[in-house]
C-alpha cells in the first residue's frame, strides 16, 4: 500500500529562550506573533521566517496575544499586569502605548471582531479599552470569582466572561445593563462561541461540558471526562444538522461533538485515542473539517474530518504547549515547551482533505 502523501510540510523552525506561552496570526495570514515565559515577544515573517523582536525577555511570562480585526493593533498582556499595544505599519512596528494594571496577572485578552476595542481580563473585572481613542470604554464586574476566560460574540453585540459558578454576557449597546447569567455549577475556564454565533460552549472544572443555543438558557450537559475540560475548537464547517462541530480536550483525550438531528438527542461523540500527555491546544483548519491537536507528548496530530489520524507532526522534544492555523488556513504555527517554535505549509495534497 503506497504512503499516504502528507498534508503539511515543515516551512521553517527556530527556538525562544523559552516556553512558547501564546501564538496569534495576522489576519491576512502574512505575519505571526509568538510570546514564551520568558517574557519575549517575537513577529515572523511567514513565507521566510525572517523575525523582529518587540520586546525582549523581562523575566515575567507573557500569556496572552491578540491582532486586532484590521490587523493594525497587536496586543501582548502577562504576569507583570502590563499590557503592551503595537502599531503595526507596513514594515514597521512601534510601542503605541502600555496599560498598567499592576497586582493582576493578564492571560486573557480578545479585540473586537470588527471594531479596535481590546476586551481584556484583569482579576475579578473585564475592562474594553478603545485603541483609536486610547480610552477605557467599560470596566465589568464578574463579582463571583476572577475572569478566567472571557469571547466576543462573532457578531459583536456582546460580551462573554467566564469565571466561578457562571458565564455572564453583557450587551454592547448597553454596557450599564444587567449580564445575562448561564450557571455552570463548577468553575467555568474555557468558553468559546461557535463562528455562526449560534452556540456557546464552557469547559468546567467539576468535569462537565455546557453547550447552549445563544438564545435559550437551558444547556446541554456532557460529562465523564477524566478530568476538567480545558480546550475547546469550534469548526467553520458545518457537519449534520448544518451545526458546527465541536472538540474539547480533557487530560490525554479529544473527543468531538456532533449535533443530534433532535434537539432531545443532545450531541453525540467521537474520542479520538492517540496522544500520551495533556492535550495542550485544539484548533480546527478553517474551511475544512481537518483538526489538529497540540500535546505535551511531542505530537500534534491533524485528524481527518476530524475523525481519523491523517498525519503526526513533531518538532518538540519535550512537547507541545500551543497552536494556531493561520486565517486563510494555508499555514500551521505550533509552540513548544522549550521554546520550539515551528510552522508548516499546506501542500497540494492537504488542500480540500479536511
Amino acid at each position: 500500500m503506497p504512503k499516504p502523501k502528507p498534508l503539511l510540510t515543515p516551512t521553517w523552525q527556530t527556538l525562544l529562550t523559552d516556553y512558547v506561552t501564546a501564538l496569534a496570526w495576522s489576519p491576512a495570514g502574512t505575519h505571526l506573533a509568538v510570546a514564551s515565559a520568558a517574557g519575549e515577544v517575537v513577529l515572523f515573517e511567514v513565507k521566510t521566517g525572517i523575525s523582529v523582536e518587540l520586546q525582549p525577555p523581562q523575566g515575567h511570562s507573557i500569556d496572552a496575544l491578540a491582532f486586532s480585526a484590521d490587523g493594525r493593533f497587536l496586543a501582548a498582556g502577562g504576569q507583570t499586569g502590563r499590557v503592551s499595544i503595537w502599531q503595526l505599519i507596513e514594515a514597521a512596528a512601534p510601542l503605541l502605548t502600555t496599560l498598567e494594571h499592576p497586582r493582576v496577572w493578564v492571560d486573557t485578552l480578545q479585540w473586537h471582531p470588527q471594531q479596535p476595542e481590546l476586551a481584556l481580563g484583569l482579576g475579578r473585572y473585564a475592562q474594553v479599552w478603545d485603541a483609536a481613542a486610547q480610552e477605557v470604554v467599560i470596566t465589568l464586574d464578574f463579582e463571583a470569582s476572577s475572569v478566567l476566560d472571557l469571547a466576543w460574540h462573532p457578531s459583536g453585540n456582546a460580551l462573554v466572561l467566564a469565571g466561578n459558578q457562571g458565564v455572564k454576557s453583557w450587551q454592547r449597546q448597553d454596557w450599564d445593563n444587567d449580564p445575562e447569567v448561564r450557571e455552570t455549577g463548577g468553575a467555568s475556564g474555557s468558553i468559546a462561541l461557535s463562528p455562526d454565533g449560534q452556540y456557546l460552549a464552557s469547559g468546567n472544572n467539576d468535569r462537565t461540558l455546557l453547550v447552549w443555543e445563544w438564545d435559550n438558557p437551558y444547556p446541554w450537559q456532557m460529562q465523564g471526562f477524566p478530568g476538567k475540560v480545558r480546550q475547546l475548537a469550534w469548526s467553520r464547517v458545518p457537519a449534520q444538522e448544518k451545526a458546527p462541530l465541536l472538540a474539547s480536550s480533557s487530560a490525554e483525550g479529544v473527543v468531538v461533538w456532533t449535533k443530534a438531528p433532535s434537539d432531545d438527542q443532545g450531541w453525540t461523540s467521537q474520542v479520538l485515542d492517540l496522544h500520551r500527555a495533556t492535550v495542550t491546544a485544539l484548533a480546527f483548519q478553517p474551511r475544512s473539517r481537518l483538526l489538529a491537536s497540540a500535546s505535551a507528548d511531542g505530537w500534534v496530530c491533524l485528524w481527518h474530518k476530524a475523525t481519523q489520524i491523517a498525519q503526526i507532526l513533531e518538532g518538540a522534544a519535550d512537547g507541545f504547549s500551543s497552536l494556531a492555523w493561520s486565517p486563510q488556513g494555508n499555514y500551521l504555527g505550533a509552540g513548544g515547551c522549550g521554546g520550539e517554535v515551528v510552522v508548516w505549509a499546506r501542500t497540494l495534497a492537504g488542500q480540500g482533505f479536511g
